[in-house]
């Protein structure tokens, strides 16, 4: 890990310490999540900003270091593109859950609104420079990396990118469950329904493809044609979650009688909060 973090240093120190910077604030979200009892959706409001944090951090580490095989790539406008977004992202996110307010799917106000949408424009905005940076690793000549690894970082992107838009399903309902209201059941950190389908697994899953095959590939499989099946294997495992949910069904299912947020909450403003 070590010679990995200093080896990032030489390629890309902008995202190096972006990266360091998202990941000291994951560290302090978490220790409010366990220290404070604010909640927003039945669970604790410091936890969305640490996972946010986090991921934003395993993506620019990421980034950072495949965009340094790219020749003739200007990495300095992507650099300022992610740090500026991204960290919006992460800001807006952080100011709601201590106010104890939702940031997504909260357009309560003109003004939450507007930053709600200006925070979905900023992550559609990076993952559609993503997506230039994956089709140059398809059509640069990039002989100095095996073939295994080459393929691992595209289809990487690819899902990455596939699944980062598979966002705008929740968007578009201004809801990540499928059979209850942006229902959570406190599934470890990621606060996954336990009673009905959620949209967030197959977006983790697919999103995170990114840091996960390239790894694999380069050193567990070190096989083009093993790299090529599992990447198949888990499009198919997300894309399978994605079915699950929009089917309304969980990925770990809650023991007998656990129900959904509409189901047990009584009335309009128990079942869908204007901003809380």
């Amino acid at each position: 890990m070590l010679s990995f973090l200093s080896e990032l240093k030489l390629r890309n120190e902008t995202l190096y310490y972006f990266g360091w910077s998202c990941l000291v604030l994951a560290v302090v979200f978490l220790v409010l999540a366990r220290t404070t009892s604010t909640q927003v959706l039945g669970v604790n409001a410091w936890y969305k900003p640490f996972k946010f944090a986090f991921s934003t951090c395993t993506y620019a580490w990421a980034m950072g270091w495949y965009c340094a095989y790219l020749p003739d790539f200007s990495v300095r406008w992507f650099n300022l593109a992610v740090v500026i977004l991204l960290g919006f992202e992460i800001a807006y996110i952080a100011l709601q859950a201590g106010k104890g307010e939702l940031s997504h799917f909260n357009i309560s106000t003109p003004v939450h609104s507007a930053l709600y949408s200006l925070m979905a424009g900023a992550a559609s905005a990076v993952t559609l420079y993503t997506a230039y940076v994956g089709w140059l690793f398809f059509t640069r000549d990039l002989p100095q990396l095996p073939a295994h690894y080459l393929w691992a970082i595209r289809a990487g992107i690819l899902l990455f990118v596939v699944f980062s838009f598979e966002g705008f399903a929740m968007g578009s309902r201004m809801n990540h469950s499928v059979g209850a209201w942006n229902d959570n059941s406190n599934l470890f950190i990621v606060g996954w329904s336990r009673t009905v389908g959620d949209l967030r697994v197959a977006h983790f899953l697919g999103m995170h493809a990114l840091q996960l095959l390239p790894l694999l590939s380069f050193y567990l499989l070190r096989s083009t044609g093993w790299t090529l099946a599992l990447a198949g294997a888990y499009a198919l495992l997300a894309t399978a979650t994605l079915v699950q949910a929009i089917n309304g069904k969980p990925l770990v299912p809650a023991g007998p009688g656990a129900v959904g947020v509409e189901q047990s909450a009584s009335g309009p403003s128990a079942t869908k909060p204007s901003n809380r």
